[in-house]
C-alpha cells in the first residue's frame, strides 16, 4: 500500500505494525486436518470445521480440504483457517448467532470471530445462497470480527442476500467489522472478492476499528430498489485505509435526479470518520464514486468512472486533501466540495457537468493545478444540499 497524508509514511507504517497483530503461529504449530468426506483428504481427523475450531489450540492451522461445509462457524483463539482451492462454506437455515455491539440487534454469521487477536481466514469460498432468512432480522453476514483481530485473504464471499420480498432490509454484507464496549478491531482484507450482496460489500464501523482494506474485488448487485448500497465503507469512528480496490455497480435505482433523491449508493463511502485514506482505487458505475463525510481525509490516485446522478468524488466535511485523481463521466460533478481548508489538487476531470462543484459558504479551499477536459464550466460555486442526510451506510 502507499499512503500520503500530513503523516510520515514512516510514522503510518510504524502505526498499522502497532495495529496488525503478529502471527500467532509458531513453527511447529499443529496442523488439523478437515474434509467433508474424507475423498480428497482421507486422512482428515474431522468433516466439520467447527469441531477443528473447537479442538484446536491456539496458534493451530486448520486445514479445510476441497468440499461442501454446511455450517456456521464460530472463532475466539488465534489461529488460521487454510482452505484448498474448491472449499466452499454454504450455511443451511442459518440462525443468530451473534449480536451488534452498538445495540444489540440480532446477526446471523456465516463466519464469527470475535474477543480474540491472530486469526487468519484464507482461500475459503463464504457463499450465504443457503441462508433460509425469511425476515430482515437477525441481520445477515458473511464474515464478521467483533473485537477481533487478523486477516482476511484471497477469501470469495457470495450470495448475501435475503429473498425478492425482503430486498429493501438492511442487511446482507459480505465483511463486518465492528466494535464496542472499549474493545478493538484491527483487520486486514486484501485479495478477495465479495459480490451478490444486499446491503455493503465490506463495512468497518465504530470507534476502536482500524481496518487496511486493499487489493479486493466489490462488484455490487447494480441497479436495485432494494437496499442502497456501498461496496466499502468505513464509519463512525472506524479509521484505516482503503487502497488499489476495484470497486463498481452499486445503484440505487430510484435515485435519478438531484432534487429528488432519497437514498444514494456509493462505491467508497467514508461516514462520520476521520483521516481516512483512499488511495489508488478504481471505482464506477454508482451515484457517487467516492463520498468523503469526514474530516482531514485523503483521496488520492484513484480513477472515478461513471456516476450517474451526482459525483465522482464528493467531499462533506473540513480539512480534506484530494489530489491526482482522475474523474471521468462525472454526472452532477467531476468533484464536489462542500466545507473549508480542502485542498483540491492536480486532479484531471474529462466530461462532467461541471468540473469542480464548490458549495457556496465554503471557506478557505484550495482549488488550484487541476486539468478539465470536456466539460463546459471548470469551476462552480453554487447552493447547493448536501448528501449526508440521504447516503445510506450501515450501522
Amino acid at each position: 500500500m502507499k499512503f500520503r497524508s500530513s503523516l510520515s509514511l514512516c510514522a503510518l507504517t510504524a502505526s498499522f505494525a502497532l495495529f496488525w497483530p503478529l502471527p500467532a503461529i509458531a513453527a511447529d504449530a499443529p496442523q488439523l486436518v478437515v474434509d467433508d468426506d474424507k475423498v480428497e483428504c482421507p486422512n482428515a481427523t474431522f468433516t466439520r470445521i467447527q469441531d477443528a475450531v473447537d479442538a484446536a489450540s491456539p496458534g493451530a492451522t486448520i486445514r479445510v480440504c476441497k468440499g461442501n461445509y454446511a455450517e456456521q462457524v464460530a472463532i475466539g483463539k488465534p489461529l488460521t483457517i487454510a482452505a484448498d482451492s474448491g472449499a466452499v462454506l454454504m450455511p443451511g437455515t442459518m440462525q443468530q448467532n451473534a449480536a451488534s455491539l452498538l445495540d444489540g440487534s440480532p446477526f446471523a454469521v456465516a463466519i464469527l470471530v470475535s474477543g480474540t487477536t491472530g486469526v487468519s481466514i484464507n482461500g475459503l469460498i463464504v457463499d450465504g445462497a443457503n441462508n433460509g432468512l425469511s425476515q430482515c432480522a437477525p441481520r445477515l453476514f458473511g464474515i464478521a470480527f467483533q473485537n477481533a483481530s487478523g486477516e482476511i485473504s484471497h477469501v470469495a464471499i457470495r450470495n448475501f442476500q435475503l429473498g425478492a420480498a425482503l430486498g429493501g432490509c438492511q442487511s446482507g454484507t459480505g465483511i463486518f467489522v465492528q466494535s464496542g464496549g472499549g474493545g478493538i478491531s484491527k483487520v486486514e482484507i486484501d485479495n478477495s472478492t465479495v459480490h451478490d450482496f444486499q446491503k455493503n460489500g465490506i463495512t468497518a464501523n465504530e470507534a476502536g476499528t482500524l481496518v487496511s482494506v486493499h487489493d479486493n474485488v466489490i462488484t455490487g448487485i447494480g441497479p436495485t430498489s432494494g437496499a442502497a448500497q456501498n461496496g466499502i465503507q468505513i464509519g463512525f469512528g472506524a479509521g484505516g485505509a482503503i487502497s488499489t480496490n476495484t470497486v463498481t455497480n452499486n445503484l440505487w435505482s430510484p435515485c435519478t435526479a438531484v432534487d429528488t433523491c432519497q437514498a444514494v449508493a456509493t462505491n467508497i463511502l467514508v461516514t462520520q470518520s476521520d483521516g481516512v485514506q483512499v488511495s489508488n482505487n478504481r471505482v464506477g458505475i454508482s451515484q457517487v464514486g467516492i463520498f468523503i463525510h469526514g474530516n482531514q481525509g485523503l483521496v488520492t490516485g484513484n480513477a472515478t468512472f461513471a456516476s450517474a446522478v451526482f459525483d465522482g468524488i464528493r467531499l462533506e466535511g473540513d480539512g480534506n486533501r484530494v489530489r491526482q485523481n482522475q474523474v471521468f463521466n462525472g454526472a452532477e460533478s467531476g468533484i464536489f466540495v462542500s466545507g473549508n481548508n480542502s485542498a483540491i489538487q492536480q486532479n484531471t476531470i474529462t466530461e462532467a457537468s461541471v468540473g469542480i462543484l464548490k458549495q457556496t459558504g465554503s471557506l478557505d479551499n484550495l482549488i488550484r493545478l487541476n486539468d478539465v477536459f470536456d466539460t463546459l464550466v471548470a469551476v462552480q460555486d453554487p447552493a447547493s444540499p448536501g448528501l449526508a442526510g440521504v447516503v445510506s451506510p450501515e450501522r
